[in-house]
Protein backbone atom coordinates (compact mmCIF):
# COMPACT_ATOMS: atom_id res chain seq x y z
CA UNK A 1 0.00 0.00 0.00
CA UNK A 2 1.20 3.32 -1.10
CA UNK A 3 1.37 6.35 1.45
CA UNK A 4 0.97 10.12 0.33
CA UNK A 5 3.87 12.04 1.54
CA UNK A 6 1.94 14.49 3.31
CA UNK A 7 -0.32 11.84 5.30
CA UNK A 8 3.28 10.14 5.76
CA UNK A 9 4.29 13.82 7.78
CA UNK A 10 1.13 13.68 9.53
CA UNK A 11 1.64 9.99 10.76
CA UNK A 12 5.42 10.96 11.90
CA UNK A 13 4.24 14.44 13.49
CA UNK A 14 1.58 12.72 15.54
CA UNK A 15 3.55 10.93 17.77
CA UNK A 16 5.49 14.18 18.96
CA UNK A 17 2.80 16.49 19.53
CA UNK A 18 1.36 13.61 21.67
CA UNK A 19 4.73 13.67 23.46
CA UNK A 20 4.50 17.16 23.94
CA UNK A 21 1.42 17.27 25.44
CA UNK A 22 2.33 14.55 27.66
CA UNK A 23 5.22 16.50 28.81
CA UNK A 24 3.60 19.71 29.24
CA UNK A 25 1.07 18.07 31.46
CA UNK A 26 3.88 16.66 33.57
CA UNK A 27 6.07 19.19 34.09
CA UNK A 28 2.30 21.02 35.03
CA UNK A 29 1.61 18.32 37.59
CA UNK A 30 5.21 18.52 39.41
CA UNK A 31 4.72 22.01 39.71
CA UNK A 32 1.12 21.53 41.28
CA UNK A 33 3.15 19.42 43.69
CA UNK A 34 5.65 21.38 44.24
CA UNK A 35 2.88 24.42 45.08
CA UNK A 36 1.39 22.16 47.71
CA UNK A 37 4.73 21.57 49.39
CA UNK A 38 5.07 26.15 49.15
CA UNK A 39 7.87 25.67 46.71
CA UNK A 40 6.39 28.21 44.83
CA UNK A 41 9.54 29.18 42.67
CA UNK A 42 10.57 25.58 41.65
CA UNK A 43 6.61 25.62 41.00
CA UNK A 44 6.83 28.24 38.58
CA UNK A 45 9.72 27.19 36.78
CA UNK A 46 7.83 24.05 35.90
CA UNK A 47 5.21 25.85 34.64
CA UNK A 48 7.75 27.59 32.42
CA UNK A 49 8.52 24.41 31.13
CA UNK A 50 5.24 22.99 30.72
CA UNK A 51 4.08 26.42 28.66
CA UNK A 52 7.17 25.41 26.38
CA UNK A 53 5.91 22.09 25.22
CA UNK A 54 2.57 23.68 24.82
CA UNK A 55 2.74 26.77 24.44
CA UNK A 56 -1.31 27.86 24.85
CA UNK A 57 -1.54 25.78 28.05
CA UNK A 58 -3.62 28.59 29.55
CA UNK A 59 -4.22 26.62 32.89
CA UNK A 60 -0.49 26.48 33.52
CA UNK A 61 -0.20 30.36 32.36
CA UNK A 62 -2.99 31.03 35.12
CA UNK A 63 -1.50 29.06 37.78
CA UNK A 64 2.11 30.79 37.07
CA UNK A 65 0.15 34.49 37.58
CA UNK A 66 -1.15 33.37 40.66
CA UNK A 67 1.97 31.86 41.88
CA UNK A 68 4.06 35.24 40.75
CA UNK A 69 1.62 36.79 42.40
CA UNK A 70 1.77 34.71 45.84
CA UNK A 71 5.73 35.71 45.37
CA UNK A 72 4.93 39.45 44.91
CA UNK A 73 6.64 39.73 41.36
CA UNK A 74 3.62 41.29 39.87
CA UNK A 75 5.59 42.00 36.63
CA UNK A 76 5.88 38.72 35.78
CA UNK A 77 2.18 37.81 37.00
CA UNK A 78 1.54 40.34 34.63
CA UNK A 79 2.80 38.68 31.55
CA UNK A 80 1.54 35.34 31.95
CA UNK A 81 -2.18 36.97 32.26
CA UNK A 82 -1.46 38.73 29.40
CA UNK A 83 -0.54 35.82 27.62
CA UNK A 84 -3.54 34.10 28.67
CA UNK A 85 -5.66 37.35 27.02
CA UNK A 86 -4.03 36.67 23.67
CA UNK A 87 -4.79 33.21 23.71
CA UNK A 88 -8.23 33.71 24.97
CA UNK A 89 -9.63 37.53 25.08
CA UNK A 90 -12.62 36.62 27.23
CA UNK A 91 -11.03 34.54 30.16
CA UNK A 92 -12.83 36.25 32.94
CA UNK A 93 -10.05 35.37 35.69
CA UNK A 94 -7.13 36.48 33.56
CA UNK A 95 -8.53 39.63 33.16
CA UNK A 96 -10.13 40.03 36.67
CA UNK A 97 -6.05 39.93 37.62
CA UNK A 98 -5.44 42.42 34.96
CA UNK A 99 -8.01 45.04 36.07
CA UNK A 100 -6.56 44.38 39.57
CA UNK A 101 -2.87 44.34 38.34
CA UNK A 102 -3.50 47.74 36.65
CA UNK A 103 -5.24 49.65 38.83
CA UNK A 104 -2.38 48.75 41.89
CA UNK A 105 0.14 50.39 38.69
CA UNK A 106 -1.91 53.33 39.22
CA UNK A 107 -2.65 52.94 35.03
CA UNK A 108 -6.08 54.30 35.57
CA UNK A 109 -7.58 53.95 32.14
CA UNK A 110 -6.13 50.36 31.58
CA UNK A 111 -8.09 49.38 35.08
CA UNK A 112 -11.27 51.16 33.42
CA UNK A 113 -10.88 49.26 30.58
CA UNK A 114 -10.05 45.88 31.92
CA UNK A 115 -12.76 46.56 33.93
CA UNK A 116 -15.43 47.43 31.14
CA UNK A 117 -14.75 43.49 29.87
CA UNK A 118 -15.59 42.18 33.41
CA UNK A 119 -18.64 43.64 33.93
CA UNK A 120 -19.46 40.27 35.86
CA UNK A 121 -16.16 40.13 37.82
CA UNK A 122 -16.27 40.81 42.36
CA UNK A 123 -15.17 44.24 42.50
CA UNK A 124 -15.31 45.63 38.46
CA UNK A 125 -17.77 48.80 39.48
CA UNK A 126 -15.60 49.55 42.53
CA UNK A 127 -12.32 49.60 40.11
CA UNK A 128 -14.01 52.20 37.82
CA UNK A 129 -15.27 54.38 40.96
CA UNK A 130 -11.77 54.17 42.14
CA UNK A 131 -10.10 55.27 38.64
CA UNK A 132 -12.43 57.88 38.47
CA UNK A 133 -11.73 59.66 41.80
CA UNK A 134 -7.82 59.05 41.19
CA UNK A 135 -8.19 61.02 38.11
CA UNK A 136 -10.32 63.93 40.05
CA UNK A 137 -13.20 63.03 38.05
CA UNK A 138 -15.37 63.21 41.32
CA UNK A 139 -18.79 63.22 39.69
CA UNK A 140 -19.05 60.10 38.04
CA UNK A 141 -16.94 58.79 41.42
CA UNK A 142 -19.68 59.65 43.47
CA UNK A 143 -22.01 57.82 41.50
CA UNK A 144 -20.19 55.05 40.95
CA UNK A 145 -19.39 54.54 44.59
CA UNK A 146 -23.27 55.36 45.45
CA UNK A 147 -23.83 52.65 43.17
CA UNK A 148 -21.20 49.62 44.58
CA UNK A 149 -21.77 50.62 48.13
CA UNK A 150 -25.28 50.30 47.81
CA UNK A 151 -24.48 46.18 47.39
CA UNK A 152 -21.26 46.32 50.05
CA UNK A 153 -21.98 48.86 52.35
CA UNK A 154 -19.32 47.85 54.74
CA UNK A 155 -16.35 48.28 52.34
CA UNK A 156 -14.80 51.16 54.37
CA UNK A 157 -11.80 51.85 51.61
CA UNK A 158 -14.91 53.07 49.07
CA UNK A 159 -16.67 54.91 51.84
CA UNK A 160 -13.66 57.01 53.18
CA UNK A 161 -13.12 57.51 49.38
CA UNK A 162 -16.68 58.57 48.76
CA UNK A 163 -16.08 61.05 51.87
CA UNK A 164 -12.83 62.38 50.21
CA UNK A 165 -14.86 63.25 46.71
CA UNK A 166 -17.00 65.32 48.77
CA UNK A 167 -14.30 66.99 50.53
CA UNK A 168 -12.59 67.81 47.31
CA UNK A 169 -15.95 69.17 45.75
CA UNK A 170 -15.59 71.04 49.35
CA UNK A 171 -19.11 69.76 50.25
CA UNK A 172 -17.98 69.55 54.03
CA UNK A 173 -21.22 68.40 55.00
CA UNK A 174 -22.58 65.35 52.22
CA UNK A 175 -18.56 64.44 53.28
CA UNK A 176 -19.07 64.03 57.28
CA UNK A 177 -21.47 61.39 57.49
CA UNK A 178 -18.74 59.15 55.03
CA UNK A 179 -16.09 59.87 57.42
CA UNK A 180 -18.36 58.86 60.12
CA UNK A 181 -19.03 55.50 59.24
CA UNK A 182 -15.46 54.93 57.25
CA UNK A 183 -13.50 55.47 60.56
CA UNK A 184 -16.43 53.18 62.58
CA UNK A 185 -16.03 50.32 59.74
CA UNK A 186 -12.00 50.76 60.15
CA UNK A 187 -10.22 51.43 63.39
CA UNK A 188 -7.27 51.15 62.21
CA UNK A 189 -7.03 54.14 59.73
CA UNK A 190 -6.10 57.18 62.42
CA UNK A 191 -5.71 59.36 59.84
CA UNK A 192 -9.08 59.07 58.82
CA UNK A 193 -10.39 60.27 62.15
CA UNK A 194 -7.82 63.30 62.18
CA UNK A 195 -8.41 64.43 58.75
CA UNK A 196 -12.37 64.32 59.88
CA UNK A 197 -11.01 65.88 63.20
CA UNK A 198 -9.75 69.28 60.38
CA UNK A 199 -13.07 68.85 58.69
CA UNK A 200 -14.67 69.93 61.61
CA UNK A 201 -12.31 72.28 61.76
CA UNK A 202 -12.66 74.17 58.96
CA UNK A 203 -16.37 74.21 59.68
CA UNK A 204 -16.00 75.87 63.35
CA UNK A 205 -17.57 72.42 65.21
CA UNK A 206 -14.44 72.82 67.25
CA UNK A 207 -15.77 70.14 70.38
CA UNK A 208 -16.61 67.27 67.21
CA UNK A 209 -13.18 68.21 66.08
CA UNK A 210 -11.11 67.81 69.43
CA UNK A 211 -13.00 64.57 69.68
CA UNK A 212 -11.64 63.49 66.38
CA UNK A 213 -8.50 64.60 66.72
CA UNK A 214 -8.00 62.91 70.59
CA UNK A 215 -9.53 59.54 69.12
CA UNK A 216 -6.85 59.42 66.02
CA UNK A 217 -4.25 60.05 68.30
CA UNK A 218 -6.00 57.05 70.35
CA UNK A 219 -5.67 54.93 67.82
CA UNK A 220 -2.04 55.47 67.09
CA UNK A 221 -1.41 58.86 65.11
CA UNK A 222 1.63 60.32 65.22
CA UNK A 223 1.22 63.20 67.74
CA UNK A 224 3.66 65.80 65.69
CA UNK A 225 4.13 69.62 66.77
CA UNK A 226 1.48 70.20 64.19
CA UNK A 227 -0.99 67.92 65.44
CA UNK A 228 -0.50 69.53 68.89
CA UNK A 229 -1.05 73.03 67.74
CA UNK A 230 -4.05 72.05 65.90
CA UNK A 231 -5.35 70.43 69.22
CA UNK A 232 -4.50 73.33 71.57
CA UNK A 233 -6.17 75.76 69.08
CA UNK A 234 -9.38 73.65 68.83
CA UNK A 235 -9.71 73.45 72.90
CA UNK A 236 -9.30 77.05 72.76
CA UNK A 237 -11.88 77.70 70.42
CA UNK A 238 -14.34 74.95 71.95
CA UNK A 239 -14.36 76.61 75.44
CA UNK A 240 -12.01 74.95 76.68
CA UNK A 241 -8.62 77.84 77.37
CA UNK A 242 -6.82 75.57 79.77
CA UNK A 243 -6.68 72.53 78.12
CA UNK A 244 -5.44 74.08 74.74
CA UNK A 245 -2.96 77.03 76.49
CA UNK A 246 -1.42 73.87 78.14
CA UNK A 247 -0.94 72.28 74.85
CA UNK A 248 0.48 75.61 73.33
CA UNK A 249 2.30 76.41 75.83
CA UNK A 250 4.17 72.86 75.63
CA UNK A 251 4.69 73.62 72.38
CA UNK A 252 5.94 77.18 72.68
CA UNK A 253 9.15 75.68 74.58
CA UNK A 254 10.00 73.25 71.91
CA UNK A 255 9.95 76.41 69.33
CA UNK A 256 11.04 79.51 71.54
CA UNK A 257 10.60 82.79 69.63
CA UNK A 258 8.26 81.61 67.21
CA UNK A 259 6.52 84.51 66.48
CA UNK A 260 3.87 82.87 64.24
CA UNK A 261 3.18 80.67 66.68
CA UNK A 262 2.69 83.42 69.63
CA UNK A 263 0.61 85.68 67.07
CA UNK A 264 -1.69 82.84 66.30
CA UNK A 265 -2.43 82.19 69.94
CA UNK A 266 -3.31 85.51 70.62
CA UNK A 267 -4.94 85.77 67.12
CA UNK A 268 -7.44 82.77 68.95
CA UNK A 269 -8.19 84.34 71.97
CA UNK A 270 -8.91 87.51 70.62
CA UNK A 271 -11.77 85.62 68.16
CA UNK A 272 -13.10 84.04 71.03
CA UNK A 273 -13.73 87.18 72.95
CA UNK A 274 -11.15 86.20 75.88
CA UNK A 275 -9.54 89.78 75.16
CA UNK A 276 -7.16 89.71 77.91
CA UNK A 277 -5.35 86.34 77.54
CA UNK A 278 -5.10 87.80 73.32
CA UNK A 279 -3.19 90.92 75.51
CA UNK A 280 -0.81 88.76 77.38
CA UNK A 281 0.17 87.22 74.15
CA UNK A 282 0.34 90.45 72.11
CA UNK A 283 2.63 91.88 75.17
CA UNK A 284 4.74 88.60 74.55
CA UNK A 285 5.30 90.32 70.81
CA UNK A 286 5.66 93.47 71.82
CA UNK A 287 8.70 92.44 74.22
CA UNK A 288 10.25 90.23 71.42
CA UNK A 289 10.04 93.43 68.79
CA UNK A 290 8.64 97.09 69.79
CA UNK A 291 8.05 97.53 66.06
CA UNK A 292 5.36 94.48 65.86
CA UNK A 293 2.10 97.14 64.57
CA UNK A 294 0.51 94.00 64.10
CA UNK A 295 0.87 92.87 67.75
CA UNK A 296 0.25 96.61 68.61
CA UNK A 297 -2.68 96.65 66.57
CA UNK A 298 -4.65 93.76 68.18
CA UNK A 299 -3.52 94.45 71.42
CA UNK A 300 -5.74 98.09 70.41
CA UNK A 301 -8.53 96.31 69.01
CA UNK A 302 -8.64 94.15 72.57
CA UNK A 303 -8.88 97.31 74.86
CA UNK A 304 -11.83 98.34 72.35
CA UNK A 305 -13.75 95.18 73.20
CA UNK A 306 -13.10 95.43 76.80
CA UNK A 307 -14.66 99.08 76.73
CA UNK A 308 -11.76 101.24 76.20
CA UNK A 309 -12.25 102.56 73.16
CA UNK A 310 -10.29 106.02 73.06
CA UNK A 311 -7.22 103.68 73.88
CA UNK A 312 -7.35 100.93 71.77
CA UNK A 313 -7.87 103.49 68.94
CA UNK A 314 -5.15 105.80 69.69
CA UNK A 315 -2.92 102.31 70.04
CA UNK A 316 -4.48 100.91 66.26
CA UNK A 317 -3.83 104.77 64.74
CA UNK A 318 -0.24 104.23 66.02
CA UNK A 319 -0.10 100.42 64.55
CA UNK A 320 -1.12 101.77 61.15
CA UNK A 321 1.57 104.61 61.26
CA UNK A 322 4.41 101.78 62.04
CA UNK A 323 2.76 99.85 59.48
CA UNK A 324 0.60 101.51 56.73
CA UNK A 325 -0.82 98.10 55.70
CA UNK A 326 -2.70 97.41 58.78
CA UNK A 327 -4.98 100.31 57.47
CA UNK A 328 -6.78 97.59 55.48
CA UNK A 329 -7.71 95.92 58.76
CA UNK A 330 -8.77 98.84 59.57
CA UNK A 331 -11.39 99.59 57.31
CA UNK A 332 -12.69 96.00 56.95
CA UNK A 333 -13.32 96.40 60.66
CA UNK A 334 -14.82 99.78 60.11
CA UNK A 335 -17.40 97.92 57.19
CA UNK A 336 -18.31 94.87 59.68
CA UNK A 337 -19.33 97.09 62.50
Amino acid sequence: MNITPILAIGLLASPSVYAQADSANHYFQKAIEEKSQKHLLFASKHLDKAVQFNPRFIAAYLENGYLNLEMRRTDIAKIHFTKVCEIDPKNTAAIKELMELSYNYRQWDKAKEFAAKCTTCIGADKIVAMSNYQQENYGDAIKGLLTYLGKSPADDEATYTLARCFLELEDYRAAIPYYNKAITLNQEKNVWAYELGMLYYTMNDYKNSVANFIKAAERGYNKSNDYMENLGYAYIYSGEFEKGEDLLLNLMQKKPGDKTLIRDIADAYYNNKAYDKSLGYCQKLMEMDMNDGKALYLAGLCFQKKGQKDKGQNMCDKAIEMDPSLNSLRQKNMTMN
